[in-house]
């Protein structure tokens, strides 16, 4: 909205400094101060009134050290994150870019399905809360709309870079030529694709239709039929490694905040033509805007930290984990980074594994010997690490560790090739 103020006053009256809202920078600065404030000054407020509405978390007993004592915390401070995160993007960026109504549509909706699952829980004392073929419907839902919208819609297209026909050496260009013009690099016209970002590959490029060559070359046509099944598989596991990783302060917040940091980076480059040029990377027209939301997400998710951190006076709850594993994974499908997820990610894949590998082998053990048995002390993973004795501060903060190392593994992974 102030994007939309701020350029009118510069074109009309000129007023000093409006022009500043043009920058891309200068309003992710913004967002993510104004998202921080939101999420610090609001916060408490919120933390007061639920804990008077008495909306605390039911805590199952698993035997951990120090449970019981966050049996009551205030939990659907989720809310808080998606206050912080929608407010500051209505504000400054731009309202009519593709990708930012795609991903405010995501942040509503997987916020819905948690705040359903949280409110079951909370207010119809229900442990299971919603029932999970009703958030995996909602999380199938969402996969299915962003799939269809970035394979139909005109706006989502790349700008492929084209081969120079300049064969003069640089001693013959005079200095003004020998300027880089990174826009003359790329074609004039943009296209629709499935292409994605491989890493580790030379020419870092994949297309998905090419799954459907074998089919004859009208198959790939038909290229959604494998592009769909790929989102919906995308969003809904690292949304529900996000919700996974959620178990103890801090832990999922924090992760979401290094991610979202490496996505805004990602997001920033594959929409600026120069540094496209330079990475040797897909330009996409337009996602640079994701800039800002990305900036409030941050923002929103360190701010939530202040209070979330250990010991929590608040959880996020299923409103929030549900949303920021999803808005990560939407964000990495939008900038074509969505094969980099298991790396930038690893941490909600190791989640989501340790469960998986956990109650496959159980099963298989149990009718083979008649008996179940575990290969983790008790999944997910970072309950693991619980039992074996580690406090939680600990766990949390070599996960951050972890995290940062995979993020920045990830923003190379650029120039590996």
């Amino acid at each position: 909205m102030l994007y939309y103020l701020f350029t009118y006053l510069d074109k009309m009256y000129d007023i000093p400094g409006s022009g500043m809202f043009q920058y891309i920078s200068f309003r992710a600065a913004l967002a993510v101060i104004t998202s921080l404030t939101i999420s610090l000054l609001f916060g408490k407020s919120l933390i007061n009134l639920l804990r008077k509405k008495q909306v605390g978390e039911l805590v199952r007993d698993l035997g951990l050290d120090g449970q019981k004592e966050k049996q009551g915390t205030p939990t659907m401070g989720g809310l808080i994150i998606l206050g912080a995160i929608i407010i500051p993007t209505l504000l400054f960026a731009k309202l009519n870019n593709i990708y930012i109504i795609l991903i405010l549509f995501t942040t509503l909706w997987l916020g819905f399905i948690g705040f359903l699952d949280d409110y079951i829980k909370v207010f119809k004392k229900e442990k299971k809360g919603l029932a999970a073929k009703f958030k995996i419907f909602g999380q199938v839902f969402i996969g299915l709309v962003v799939a269809l919208t970035l394979y139909f819609n005109d706006d989502v297209v790349i700008r492929e870079k084209i081969q120079q026909t300049n064969t003069r050496s640089t001693t013959q260009l005079s200095e003004f030529e020998r300027i880089p013009d990174h826009s003359s690099r790329f074609s004039k016209v943009d296209v629709k694709s499935t292409k994605t970002t491989i890493p580790f590959v030379k020419n870092n490029e994949f297309d998905y239709s090419i799954l459907l060559k074998p089919f004859g070359e009208k198959a790939r046509n038909y290229a959604y039929l494998i592009f769909i099944p790929i989102v919906i598989f995308i969003i809904t596991a690292i949304s529900n490694g996000a919700n996974l990783t959620d178990g103890i302060d801090g832990l999922a917040t924090g992760t979401s905040a290094i991610s979202g940091v490496t996505l805004g980076i990602l997001a920033w480059v594959s929409g600026n033509i120069v540094f496209a040029d330079y990475l040797n990377i897909m330009y996409l027209p337009n996602t640079g805007e994701l800039t800002i939301f990305v900036s409030s997400f941050v923002g929103a998710c360190t701010g939530f930290l202040w209070y979330n951190t250990y010991p929590a006076q608040v959880f996020m709850g299923d409103t929030g984990s549900l949303a920021i594993g999803g808005i990560i994974a939407v964000l990495a499908i939008m900038i074509r980074k969505e094969l980099l997820l298991p790396i930038l990610c690893g941490i909600f894949i190791a989640e989501n594994l340790s469960v998986v590998m956990q109650v496959a082998y159980f099963k298989h053990t149990k009718r083979k010997y008649g008996e179940g048995r575990r290969i983790f002390l008790m999944s997910p993973l970072h309950h693991h690490y619980q039992k074996l004795g580690y406090s939680e501060p600990k766990i949390v903060t070599r996960f951050f560790i972890v995290g940062i190392m995979l993020a920045v593994f990830t923003i190379i992974t650029l120039k590996i090739r």
